[in-house]
């Protein structure tokens, strides 16, 4: 499958075990190219590889620090092969691909396998990632780096933000313990009634 413009391709595989535990299509992709990073940030897949830590599959699936771990909406069988550029991460759920909002921990079905999802990806990037916030901010301020990520402040899940908001550059993995937090607080208020969060 050819990928288009890939700023950042993962290193050699360094965790084979975690193979014998993929689904055939997402083993074949990680076989081909051992995860990447493409549109200056636009999306990133996951590769077998234990460091660095913000691209280790294994990390964001099965370690202490895994998605499903946090978020009520994910199960373990979930596998969270990529995110995109705000930290939202794509999971494979029974042969097709789901997204999940980081700040509120929506899971939306895409029913796309992850062939279609990713080729998807290649036909129309804007449509697919909504890339339009991510190239406004490249225009001033380049593209991430990798092992980087944009945070919205305010979230984007709030009634300020659609009046506006400013993106600003974060390591990933640090985004992604910050959004979790901010996803942990609003479950907890959600809980106590005092906030529905998924209105």
């Amino acid at each position: 499958m050819e990928l288009l413009q890939v700023t950042y391709q993962g290193p050699g595989v360094d965790d084979p075990e975690l193979f014998d535990l993929l689904p055939p299509e997402l083993r074949a992709l990680l076989e081909q190219i051992n995860g990447f990073v493409q549109f200056g940030g636009g999306l990133h897949v996951r590769g077998a590889s234990r460091d660095p830590d913000w691209h280790s599959l294994r990390r964001a699936w099965m370690s202490d620090h895994a998605f499903h771990t946090y978020y009520r909406a994910m199960g373990a069988t979930d596998i969270p092969f990529g995110q995109d550029y705000l930290g939202n991460q794509f999971l494979l759920r029974n042969g097709l691909v789901a997204r999940m909002e980081a700040e509120l921990g929506h899971v939306t079905e895409l029913n796309l396998t992850l062939p279609d999802f990713i080729e998807a990806v290649q036909a129309d990037p804007n449509a697919t990632l909504n890339l339009e916030p991510l190239w406004d901010f490249q225009r001033d301020n380049g593209p991430l780096e990798p092992g980087e990520l944009l945070h919205a402040d305010p979230p984007l899940c709030s009634d300020q933000a659609m009046v506006g908001f400013t993106l600003t550059r974060k390591p990933a993995v640090q985004h992604l313990t910050d959004l979790r937090s901010y996803y942990t607080k609003i479950k907890v208020m959600s809980d106590t009634g005092r906030i529905n969060a998924k209105k």
